[in-house]
């Protein structure tokens, strides 16, 4: 995610590689599924022709990542910022794409502004029912077209920016992973995970490290995958950006 863009595509396919690789020799107990993971809807400062302070990539772009991705045997993440609009807005546009077996959704509550903010101003939110909302339309897709199970990301760095958790239903069908998605220090990003994740378990979680903003403060280094193991619990999806 986000490194998507910033290396050439040869570039960022042989990074992905090696990542899989490192993956693959810390925990070789878990096979890696690659993955890539393109935000679909950013959320914007300014709020364009629909006023709702995002914007929707064209489909042009989503089928030339999804290309990408067929061409390393790798899943596709489709992310969603809403702005100040809805996830019911937002997600039925999307339903084409998450028919195919090998798409899959996040949605990210940072940049949900229930408040009419402007987003980055301050730290939106989603409800469990949002959640509900979403695994839902993904639960009717696998039922639909027998698709296999189907992912869905759930970014959190705060308290609130998940309210309800244990109203959020669990379905077979769909496996939610709560994603720590904060950057920082080492220190800080353990503290988060166990303070964010670890202490409103869900379902499954998810851990993101960041290439750039993690290293900021200097002397500090990205996590290693045996570093990122260590967590408790283990995170089975890992995100770079």
């Amino acid at each position: 995610m986000g490194v998507l863009g910033e290396l050439s595509t040869p570039e960022m396919l042989a990074k992905l590689d090696r990542e899989v690789a490192a993956w693959t020799a810390a925990d070789p107990e878990h096979p890696v599924q690659p993955a890539l993971h393109l935000i679909a809807v950013v959320a914007q400062s300014t709020p364009g022709v629909a006023g709702k302070y995002r914007m929707r990539m064209d489909s042009a772009l989503i089928e030339k990542v999804y290309s990408w991705a067929r061409s390393k045997n790798a899943i596709m993440f489709l992310d969603v910022q809403v702005g100040q609009g809805t996830l019911q807005e937002e997600l039925p546009r999307l339903m084409p794409f998450l028919s195919r077996p090998d798409v899959h959704l996040a949605i990210d509550p940072e940049f949900s502004m229930k408040h009419r903010d402007v987003p980055g101003t301050r730290i939106g939110t989603f409800t469990a029912e949002d959640v509900n909302y979403a695994s839902g339309l993904l639960r009717d897709l696998v039922t639909q077209l027998k698709l296999p199970p189907k992912i869905l990301i759930v970014h959190r760095f705060t308290r609130d920016m998940l309210t309800g958790y244990k109203r959020i239903t669990l379905d077979p069908r769909v496996q939610i992973v709560i994603n720590m998605d904060g950057w920082g220090p080492q220190a800080l990003k353990r503290e988060s995970y166990r303070a964010y994740v670890y202490s409103y378990p869900v379902e499954y979680t998810g851990f993101k490290l960041f290439y750039h903003n993690d290293t900021k403060k200097k002397g500090s280094i990205l996590m290693t995958p045996a570093e990122v193991l260590s967590l408790n619990p283990k995170p089975l999806y890992i995100q770079y950006q």
